[in-house]
């Protein structure tokens, strides 16, 4: 009888260890996965709200623009000109005298930034041109790495050829006035609001 007793006492107890793993183990892994799945989202939150945060942006911007202004001074030794208004804004461009293509931007800036660039066009022996209307012009409608806009290829166009031409002669400085250098009206007074004068 003891036997017997003790046969069903291993019975049972094995019977209640079955029903426990297969109740538990997959609650167990149900909550481990429910907890993991937790996880994940907490953490997506908090680079959200990481990204969102105004000084992570502010920081973020800054690097942008620190790494914008490093690239556009490592080419712009590769510029033919740079056309200035002449303190306020700097444009350098660059013709690769290819059929079809117009000139390209190659860096641009204003006060600092317009500084630099005429800094390092005169170490690279670029020349400068002084035209504040189209270098106004240039400033406000172009994008770092794109082509001018077409209603100032012919502004442009003299500017360049002038540069080549006094290349040729060799006859000095490249900031020498060049007379009829117009622009379209939709130009005309563009910063103004901003006291910058045609001469600035």
């Amino acid at each position: 009888e003891a036997t017997t007793i003790l046969r069903w006492s291993l019975v049972i107890l094995s019977f209640t260890m079955i029903l426990i793993v297969v109740f538990d183990v997959p609650f167990e892994l149900w909550n481990h996965n429910r907890q993991l799945k937790m996880t994940r989202r907490e953490v997506q939150d908090e680079l959200k709200e990481s990204e969102g945060r105004p000084e992570v942006k502010s920081r973020i911007r800054t690097l942008q623009r620190e790494l914008s202004q490093r690239r556009m001074m490592e080419v712009m030794p590769t510029a033919d000109v740079v056309i200035t208004n002449p303190t306020h804004f700097a444009v350098a461009l660059k013709y690769e005298g290819v059929a079809g293509k117009a000139p390209l931007v190659l860096a641009k800036g204003c006060d600092l930034i317009a500084l630099k660039i005429r800094s390092v066009a005169i170490e690279n022996d670029i020349a400068i041109f002084e035209a504040p209307p189209l270098a106004r012009a240039l400033y406000a409608s172009t994008e770092i790495g794109h082509e001018i806009p077409e209603n100032l290829y012919l502004a442009v166009a003299k500017v360049l050829a002038y540069i080549y031409q006094l290349r040729t002669a060799d006859r000095g400085e490249y900031t020498t006035p060049l007379d009829d250098i117009s622009i379209p009206d939709e130009y005309s007074g563009i910063f103004a609001d901003e006291g910058v004068s045609g001469d600035e």
